[in-house]
């Protein structure tokens, strides 16, 4: 991996915001997977969903406080910056694809890929990217900057990336006599900004506290050294929180990864209504009141990032208001998964995602790579 390792604070940077990507294309399956349970049903599920919510949030926060510390300027009104689902994320040799989709048992095997805990098998240990064509066209999570067909093994190796760079360049830096951490301190995210959710939001500010940070995302994500807890807040990990969803069982302190032993979770797969996966506007009819909803929620949600890119370029207390209105997204999602899809028998429309100037443009590929 050395030869495609982060050696510019431009390469950073770059990293730093597919970061914000990767934490933020997390967040439309699982608020749509939310939406999509019936009243009165899934409580258990509901609960789990909506505080790894607020918990990508956070994530997506904490990368943006890593690039302002550098000197970045976080946009999430970037054309390449909404993913176009379904989206491809590493799941080592290969990938999977994460799509918008209802509450289901897909869905949670989906998440559970999303936040697993991945080591390489020995007989790749040391080997660098992986070479895997994507479609065009297709949002790859998890790729190269530089190049577009290599791709990490996992998140935690993108992330492993990203600190090592930061290592680097800051050891660079302070042979000189100076730092890569120059940002301006005013734009980070602090606590008073932040509505609630697991995890302590702090400044970054130099290699400590950008290391600290990166250790958080990836210990909340995945579990701490393989255990199922994070490391400072002794809560459950996203994954192992998934998993007491897929095999019907709470755990408690002293359970191994994969054993839970506590009380028995009520999970009806059958609880959610039968949304289209990967529904595009195109597909709902013109004219149709469905269609006018999707249009405005993708309206509504494009202002919803531009909102944070503000929050996260000088104007943090903006943030007080983010996490609030994703919450409000549920009226219009609701309008959409509870009624019938038009010529779609059997299923209801979706919120699709598609943000008005965010559209993808495929990337050239490089046959000439080869796995570094």
């Amino acid at each position: 991996m050395s030869s495609y390792s982060i050696r510019t604070l431009d390469e950073l940077k770059e990293f730093l915001h597919r970061a914000m990507q990767l934490e933020h294309a997390t967040i439309p399956p699982y608020l749509t997977a939310l939406y999509s349970i019936k009243p009165g049903v899934n409580q258990d599920a509901t609960q789990v969903l909506r505080v790894i919510v607020v918990e990508e949030m956070l994530h997506l926060t904490i990368a943006a406080n890593i690039l302002n510390a550098i000197g970045g300027t976080p946009d999430l009104a970037r054309p390449d910056f909404a993913a176009s689902y379904p989206a491809s994320l590493p799941d080592g040799e290969t990938d999977f694809k994460v799509s918008i989709q209802a509450f289901s048992r897909e869905a949670l095997a989906t998440f559970l890929k999303i936040e697993r805990p991945a080591q390489r098998p020995k007989q790749l240990a040391g080997k660098g990217l992986i070479q895997r064509e994507t479609s065009p066209n297709t949002t790859a999570l998890g790729s190269h900057p530089r190049h577009e067909g290599l791709h990490f093994y996992s998140i935690g190796e993108f992330y492993s990336a990203i600190a090592e760079g930061i290592e680097y360049l800051e050891a660079q830096a302070h042979r000189q006599g100076t730092t890569i951490f120059t940002g301006d301190r005013s734009r980070q995210i602090t606590p008073e900004f932040y509505y609630s959710g697991g995890g302590t939001l702090f400044p970054v500010t130099d290699r400590k506290s950008a290391l600290e940070a990166i250790a958080l995302i990836i210990e909340q994500g995945e579990g701490d050294g393989g255990g199922i807890y994070d490391n400072d807040e002794h809560e459950l990990a996203h994954y192992y929180r998934f998993e007491e969803l897929v095999k019907g069982r709470y755990y408690q302190k002293g359970d191994q990864p994969g054993h839970p032993t506590g009380p028995q979770v009520q999970v009806d797969w059958e609880g959610a209504y039968p949304i289209k996966p990967n529904l595009k506007v195109a597909e709902i009819p013109e004219g149709s009141e469905l269609r006018e909803a999707a249009a405005a929620f993708n309206a509504r949600y494009g202002q919803f990032l531009q909102l944070l890119t503000r929050a996260y370029n000088g104007q943090p207390s903006l943030l007080l208001e983010a996490v609030p209105i994703m919450f409000e997204f549920r009226n219009t999602i609701l309008e959409l998964i509870r009624n019938p899809l038009p010529n779609h028998p059997g299923m209801n429309g979706s919120p699709t995602y598609e943000i008005p100037g965010s559209t993808k443009q495929a990337a050239p590929t490089r046959q000439s790579e080869v796995i570094a």
